[in-house]
């Protein structure tokens, strides 16, 4: 009891639900506000004109009544009176629709009612009736064509009769096209008489008598498919059939389809009784098939409306049921399609195009290459190779794209040339797209007009100029002409026919070609070779070929007289580039020129400007006569010289203003001429060598070396602020001898160090040549001295080396004792207002004291050079070079 309960709400909650969300409407007829009908009725043929009518229970003259038909407002509306109005509905063609009046109160909407409406067709005539069992089979199975749709629900009544109208079966079926009939009812020798009568609401309609015989009607038994098979090689498909009817006389028919697709009978191939094979199919698609057997007097034929003798019927079994594959991808099935080219210096190189898609399925991964020399060899091309250049020495080549589900058969490349001439090109004719282009040629006139072989086939070749990868095509040897694609308008093309023979390719053919030509897209380079009284001589070139864009027709020379501003005149000029004179106003000329092609006249070159020979010459003779007197007056005008000497070594470093002393006038390279020594080998000076050094007596050296005596114009100012800084020479009446700058010194004596000790000297006499480098302050004494005293006082005797920087010599507190410095042999020039040769000196030793080498300068009042023993240079002085420079 429990049990039911729980059923019984649950039943009731389902009802409440599907009233409340699926059917809302019917859920609202339970508060009717009103009625709706429809006239002529609810059930109409389609196409019908309907009216409906709402009814309101009481009336509501502040309210709006309206209709919607499939949730769409009816515009077509009458009100009769406040409590019905009238809706027209023309034209209605939907089967299935409802109607639902509403009232509109202004702040809500309710439903008043509602109706479906069914629309309808009345029931076709039924066709092709057939009927048939087979041998094993209890019943007869009829069927027939019900027609087109009728949308509402229509009877079949099936009867069969006998030759004197009595019925023997009757039945009738609901909205189906097949009913099955017991074999015992009927007579398998007796015919029989089978109508269809099919009626619903719209109409009644009767088909043909049918004429039935129970043993006409028997058909082979259903076969079925026991296996597939896939050969990837054409895409075919094997059947391996079977039947428990096995006769002779049966032949199979298959048919196929793809999925959502129809199905396709097919021709079929028989391998033996029971193994068809079907071609043609499409790589890598799912197919689904079926097999049915006919009677061979009967196969396939199909019956019509006047076909109801049992002769004419066709005697096959049903379909088998359906099985189901996949076919393999198809591997290349047609040779390449191969040529190849020869350039200049007869290097062969090979071409091929990839197979068209539809021949195959998946990828080309490689293509290979046989080349036949001594032996076969085998070259592996990738998949994006489109060449491969050849050796000499190759006989022969095939080449074959290689896939995943098998290779395509090798294709043989013509190599050898066979010596004919091939056939002649007419001249081609473009198409108005500019895309295309159409080549004739004269074809044999003869069989035997090849003298290499039989004819094979034409081959066509076409390359764009500049040259670019050639493109060709086959074409057959009974055709004359041909059609080339995919050209581009404006390019130029070169267009050459090939014979190929058993023995080999002719030589071609070639002509030049626009698929559409255009203007060109730049004028050509002009130039003026010559201009003369109205006459120009003018070159152009020609154009590159890709700026050509056509056939170059003609020139055009633009000439405007830039003096006289007159019309611009135009002169057109052969096609040809080349150099011409043409006529031309006076004056200076602006020239400019075109190239035209058959599609017009194409942008002008840049322009040039051009002036008559005469005024050139008058320029240049100008500009070369101005020149040279420049130069001339730089030549002649000796004060010009002068002031552009001055300025140029006012420019120029200081030692350009300076004479230097000639090296040949020097007292000491004399000296080293007459006595030479031996170099000394431990010195890397280039300077020659010194003769030994002999030390000479007091009396002998005060009588040799004089004192000299300097005498400088110094203003006491000068010296107080230090502005002046000079050396100065010890002297017995207080002068101040002045040493100039040492660097602009013409000749630096060799110096070498003397031993401070006297008992080191006649060791050092026996070793003359070492000689160490030479240290001295790289100064100038040009024109040191201005005014010399040369005086000679008394030296007491007795004074020996060590005594020469002792305190015997008269000297200035500020001196102090710097070196010891041992001079070589030589000789000097001095220069002061004049040249002085004084004789070679032969000296010991020479002892200098001289400022603190600390300064630059030597002290500002006294310097001190006491001449001990050996030899005092001679040395140039100028009174404007006050300060000893030192690096």
């Amino acid at each position: 009891m429990g049990l039911s309960l729980n059923t019984l709400r649950c039943t009731i909650s389902a009802c409440f639900f599907l009233c409340s969300t699926l059917l809302p409407t019917c859920c609202q007829f339970i508060k009717e506000l009103g009625h709706v009908t429809v006239e002529p009725s609810s059930i109409f043929l389609m196409g019908s004109n309907l009216t409906v009518y709402c009814h309101l229970k009481t009336c509501q003259p502040s309210s709006t009544i309206f209709l919607e038909l499939s949730s769409k407002t009816v515009k077509d509306r009458s009100e009769i009176n406040c409590t019905t109005v009238q809706f027209h509905l023309p034209n209605v063609q939907e089967s299935q629709s409802f109607v639902v009046c509403k009232l509109d109160e202004g702040h809500s909407i309710k439903t008043v009612s509602g109706q479906d409406l069914q629309g309808g067709r009345p029931p076709d005539k039924p066709q092709k009736l057939n009927c048939h069992l087979t041998r094993s089979s209890d019943f007869i199975y009829c069927s027939w064509m019900s027609g087109s749709q009728t949308y509402i629900s229509t009877t079949y009544n099936s009867s069969i009769s006998s030759d004197n109208g009595t019925c023997v079966y009757s039945n009738h079926i609901q909205d189906a096209e097949e009913i099955k009939i017991p074999r015992r009812t009927l007579d398998e020798n007796t015919k029989y008489e089978f109508t269809i009568t099919a009626y619903n609401y719209f109409g009644v309609s009767r088909s043909n008598p049918f004429i039935l015989c129970v043993k006409d009607i028997v058909i082979p038994d259903t076969p079925y498919i026991t296996h597939i098979g896939f050969k990837n090689t054409f895409v075919a498909v094997d059947l391996q059939w079977n039947t428990t009817d096995y006769s002779a006389h049966l032949r199979p028919s298959v048919r196929l389809r793809v999925p959502n697709g129809s199905w396709e009978v097919r021709e079929e191939t028989e391998l033996n009784d029971t193994l068809i094979r079907v071609d043609n199919l499409k790589p890598l698609t799912d197919y689904e098939f079926q097999l049915r057997t006919c009677n061979s007097t009967s196969r396939l034929k199909h019956i019509t409306e006047a076909d109801f003798t049992p002769s004419s019927r066709s005697l096959c079994s049903k379909w088998s049921p359906s099985v189901m594959g996949r076919s393999p991808g198809k591997g290349p099935s047609k040779p390449l399609v191969v040529w190849r080219t020869v350039d200049s210096f007869q290097n062969v190189t090979v071409l091929w195009k990839p197979p068209p898609p539809q021949d195959y399925s998946g990828d080309v991964y490689q293509y290979r290459v046989f080349l036949s020399r001594n032996d076969m060899e085998d070259v592996v091309c990738p998949a994006s190779s489109r060449s491969l250049p050849v050796p000499a020495e190759v006989h022969s080549v095939s080449i074959s794209a290689v896939t995943l589900y098998g290779s395509s058969p090798p294709a043989n490349v013509p190599l050898g040339h066979s010596g004919d001439l091939g056939p002649v090109l007419r001249d081609p004719t473009p198409f108005a797209n500019g895309i295309a282009v159409r080549v004739s040629w004269f074809g044999p006139r003869t069989k035997n007009w090849s003298t290499s072989g039989e004819l094979l086939q034409y081959v066509l070749e076409w390359t764009s100029v500049p040259e670019t990868e050639p493109q060709w095509q086959e074409v057959d040897k009974n055709e004359d002409n041909t059609l080339i694609t995919g050209l581009t308008a404006g390019v130029r093309y070169k267009i050459s026919l090939y014979a190929v023979t058993t023995g080999g390719v002719s030589s071609p053919s070639s002509t030049l070609v626009y698929s559409k030509e255009q203007k060109p897209a730049s004028g050509p380079d002009l130039s003026v070779l010559g201009h003369e009284n109205k006459m120009i001589k003018i070159l152009w070139e020609k154009l590159p070929v890709n700026q050509q864009r056509g056939f170059i027709r003609n020139y055009t020379l633009y000439i405007q007289a830039l003096d006289t501003g007159d019309k611009e005149l135009r002169v057109m000029l052969p096609a040809f580039p080349k150099q011409m004179w043409v006529e031309c106003p006076e004056g200076t000329l602006s020239l400019q020129m075109t190239a035209s092609t058959l599609a017009g006249e194409g942008p002008r070159s840049n322009r040039i400007v051009s002036q008559p020979a005469a005024g050139l010459v008058i320029e240049v003779v100008v500009t070369i006569t101005f020149c040279i007197t420049i130069i001339v007056s730089l030549i002649c005008c000796r004060c010009i010289r002068k002031r552009i000497k001055q300025r140029c070594l006012s420019w120029g470093p200081a030692w350009l203003s300076h004479t230097l002393p000639k090296p040949g006038n020097s007292n000491a390279i004399r000296l080293l001429q007459q006595d030479r020594c031996e170099p000394c080998f431990g010195s890397i000076d280039s300077d020659p060598l010194l003769s030994p050094i002999t030390l000479l007596s007091w009396e002998e050296r005060e009588a040799m070396y004089p004192i000299i005596h300097v005498h400088v114009q110094v203003s006491q100012k000068r010296l107080e602020q230090g502005s002046v800084k000079m050396p100065v020479l010890a002297t017995e009446t207080g002068t101040v001898p002045v040493v100039g700058e040492l660097h602009h010194a013409s000749y630096k004596p060799h110096i070498g160090e003397l031993a401070s000790q006297v008992d080191k000297e006649e060791e050092e006499q026996k070793d003359v040549a070492a000689c160490v480098k030479e240290e001295v302050c790289p100064s100038a004494f040009g024109g040191l001295l201005s005014s010399v005293e040369v005086d000679c006082p008394a030296v007491p005797k007795g004074t020996d080396i060590s005594s020469v920087s002792d305190g015997s010599w008269p000297r200035p507190s500020h001196t102090t004792a710097v070196s010891k410095i041992n001079f070589c042999e030589g000789t000097m020039e001095t220069q002061s207002h004049g040249e002085v040769n004084d004789p070679p000196v032969k000296f010991h030793h020479a002892d200098m004291t001289m400022a603190d080498m600390a300064d630059t300068c030597l002290s500002q009042r006294t310097v001190e050079t006491l001449l001990a023993k050996g030899y005092f240079p001679q040395i140039p002085v100028s009174s404007s070079a006050l300060c000893v420079t030192q690096r």
